[in-house]
C-alpha cells in the first residue's frame, strides 16, 4: 500500500520534495470527492491532507474513516508563518520523549 498527500497547491511542493505522491486539490469539496476516488481504487494505505482542506470535509466522510481501517485519513497542519505553529509544538514533544528533556527551537 502507498501514502497519498492531499494538499492545496502551495504545499505541494514540500511532500513532492520529501518523495510523496501529491493530488493538488484547491478546496474541501473537491478532497472529498478526490479521497473517495482513491480509497475505492484499494491501493492506498494511508491518505495525508493539510488540515484546512481536512476542516471541510463532509461529517459523513470523516466518520466512514473513523469506522475503516484502512485508508487512514491523517491531518497534517498547514505551515504557519505569522505565529508559532502546532506543527511546531508536536515536534518538541516527540523530541522531548526521545531525548528525555524538553529543548527550545531557535
Amino acid at each position: 500500500m502507498t501514502v497519498q498527500v492531499l494538499c492545496q497547491p502551495q504545499l505541494a511542493a514540500g511532500f513532492e520534495l520529501a518523495g510523496l505522491s501529491v493530488t493538488r486539490v484547491p478546496t474541501g469539496r473537491e478532497a472529498a470527492d478526490v479521497i473517495r476516488r482513491v480509497a475505492a481504487s484499494g491501493e492506498v494505505g494511508i491518505i495525508l491532507l493539510d488540515d484546512q482542506l481536512y476542516g471541510a470535509l463532509p461529517r459523513d466522510l470523516l466518520q466512514r474513516f473513523d469506522r475503516e481501517a484502512v485508508p487512514i485519513l491523517a491531518p497534517v497542519p498547514a505551515p504557519r508563518w505569522d505565529q508559532r505553529s502546532a506543527a511546531e509544538s508536536y515536534v518538541m514533544d516527540i523530541l522531548r520523549q526521545a531525548i528525555g528533556y524538553r529543548v527550545r527551537p531557535r
